[in-house]
């Protein structure tokens, strides 16, 4: 990578491992205890994911702090990977859940409360589509809504982009192979069957081959989130979500905008913030507030056409269908999902995260000038992330090839032990309610030292 000094970046590297380690005795034991009965020695898989050997373990976290069992308290930009948007254990929100504990009683019976309708009411709001149901995660609300899809065109496929991100979703484990065609995304675990059977992979901002994939008239969705996220940002180009609804109008493709990361964009996610038509919307993680929860939306035209669908089919929406599970539209998650989308997660929060983030965005900026280095840092709203690449990458295939194992782990580690987290899948850092001007400005100083202490 031009602009950094490998034998200066090794040695920093080795001196920032050893760091960590000694900091923090606590989670190092904890971890050796934990894995004699965790798979990964992690109560979920992706928790091995951190830098440094092994994880930090929670003590506790509020607003947008963490602090571990060795007493280190960190500034969190990685906010649980936008599960805690709203910050941790946001005062309305855990007001709402003691009150549905406490006072009203039950989390889940089977029997809807008042809060659903308020929710979908304000999802509806939010992001134009009008009927909606609820899932615990947005894993499941797309598995649904990919159902829903293929049940109301009466067509079997999925086309999904390379790189996007949608959960453990089979069909979307995709990318394109060097001559066009769909393979398995690398490390797909244990696919029940070949990706090329279910799905169409089509890649970012590449017009030509969305329009390959939908021409036989076979797919029934094409699932997308708004901006791909989780390969790093990579950004539509201008026209281009324009034109894949274009082209789903001309044949007869259902549109499903999956808004589960995007959703910093704005208290619509890029749906509202660009005007987007989508036939579905699929949301989770962060809208109530931590508490499990997902939700996909439907237009008015696909529910009736859903309608239409189940009446003459044998389709079962309310058993064993496929669609659906017992803690799915729980009383606590929708009270939790009321008291954050009202008093949390609201147009006015959004307003400050969003100038929050384009500070970050300007700091981090400033030293790659600073450096000549050749990276790049994109915003999405409250939401920002740095790549080794520039220009930036304009698709999925091409952010996945920009990565660098080594500097990642550098700056992980060396941001960790300088008392800051970034998400440990990727670069990318989320601002919060709580998050401050002083927070951005810790990063901006703490990383310039860092890049600096590497670079030729």
């Amino acid at each position: 990578m031009a602009g950094i000094d490998r034998v200066r970046l090794a040695e920093a590297l080795t001196q920032e491992r050893s760091a960590f380690t000694a900091g923090r005795p606590k989670s190092q034991a904890a971890a050796l205890e934990a894995a004699e009965h965790l798979i990964g020695g992690v109560p979920m898989t992706w928790m091995a994911k951190w830098a440094g050997g092994f994880p930090m373990f929670l003590a506790e976290a509020r607003d947008n702090r963490v602090t571990d069992i060795d007493g280190h308290t960190y500034v969190d930009f990685a906010l649980g990977d936008t599960g805690a948007m709203a910050g941790h254990s946001p005062a309305a929100t855990v007001a709402a859940v003691r009150h549905q504990l406490e006072l009203v009683g039950g989390i889940t019976a089977m029997l809807p409360t008042a809060d659903a309708a308020w929710v979908a009411a304000e999802l509806t709001r939010r992001f134009g589509v009008t009927r909606w149901s609820f899932a615990l995660t947005a894993t499941d609300a797309n598995r649904w809504a990919l159902r829903l899809a293929r049940l109301v065109t009466c067509r079997p496929l999925v086309a999904s982009f390379a790189y996007g991100y949608h959960g453990t979703v089979d069909e979307t484990f995709v990318v394109r192979d060097h001559d066009g065609t769909t393979i398995a995304r690398a490390g797909n675990v244990a696919p029940a069957v070949p990706p090329a059977e279910t799905t169409r992979a089509v890649e970012w901002n590449d017009l030509a081959s969305v329009e390959a994939a939908l021409a036989p008239g076979d797919v029934a969705v094409l699932i997308t989130e708004p901006a791909l996220t989780n390969i790093g940002i990579v950004l539509p180009e201008p026209g281009f979500l324009e034109g894949i609804r274009e082209i789903c109008d001309r044949t007869g493709t259902l549109l499903l905008i999956d808004e589960t990361h995007t959703l910093s964009a704005g208290p619509g996610g890029c749906t509202m913030a660009w005007g987007l038509r989508p036939d579905l919307v699929t949301l989770g993680k962060s809208f109530a507030g931590g508490i499990p929860i997902g939700a996909y939306g439907l237009s008015a035209d696909v529910a009736a056409r859903l309608q239409t669908a189940v009446e003459a089919s044998d389709a079962d929406l309310v058993d064993v269908g496929g669609v659906g599970g017992t803690l799915a539209g729980n009383a606590l998650s929708l009270a939790a999902a009321r008291a954050t989308l009202g008093e949390v997660l609201t147009a006015e929060a959004f307003d400050e995260m969003i100038r929050l983030a384009t500070r970050f965005t300007a700091g981090v900026q400033a030293t790659l000038d600073r450096h000549d280095l050749p990276w790049t840092i994109v915003q999405l709203g409250a939401r920002a992330e740095y790549r080794f690449a520039r220009p930036a990458p304009r698709t999925g295939t091409e952010s996945a090839a920009a990565g660098d194992d080594d500097v990642e782990e550098y700056l992980h580690l060396a941001l960790v032990n300088r008392g800051i987290l970034l998400t440990p899948f990727h670069n990318m850092a989320l601002m919060c309610p709580n998050t401050t001007d002083a927070d951005v400005d810790l990063h901006t100083a703490v990383f310039a030292d860092v890049v600096a202490a590497i670079t030729a």
